[in-house]
């Protein structure tokens, strides 16, 4: 499957942005859908993750409530809204998918197989 992210770009403190992922080649069914972020000089961090058959949700520390995770069954997509941006939430945004992953293993990126190139999301003060 093939994964484009589209979305981002520069906000405010306080702004909102979205972020979708669409598939390609195949549908998302059956599959995590997985969102994850990479400041300069740190590690990738998991944001949130959705399970698509059951729409479980999975949220990074302190996210959750922030951000939302929703999938578009019509357009194939797995949508990212970021409320209240804060400049800590500057990174580059990636999406990233895999067939079943097991629930202990939602916020590791080495469980997922395919990623998207990544979107740039820049917050100001």
């Amino acid at each position: 499957v093939q994964l484009q992210a589209s979305g981002g770009g520069s906000a405010q403190t306080g702004d909102s942005l979205g972020l979708s992922c669409t598939a390609s080649g195949r549908t998302f069914s059956g599959y995590t859908i997985g969102w994850f972020r990479q400041a300069p000089g740190k590690e990738r961090e998991f944001v949130a993750a959705m399970k698509w058959n059951s729409r479980s949700t999975y949220y990074g520390n302190s996210l959750r409530g922030r951000f939302t995770i929703s999938r578009d069954n019509d357009k194939n997509t797995v949508s990212l809204q970021m409320n209240n941006l804060k400049p800590e939430d500057t990174a580059v945004y990636y999406c990233a998918a895999n067939g079943t992953i097991i629930q202990s293993s939602i916020q590791n990126p080495r469980a997922y197989g395919y990623w998207g190139q990544g979107t740039q999301v820049t917050v100001s003060s």
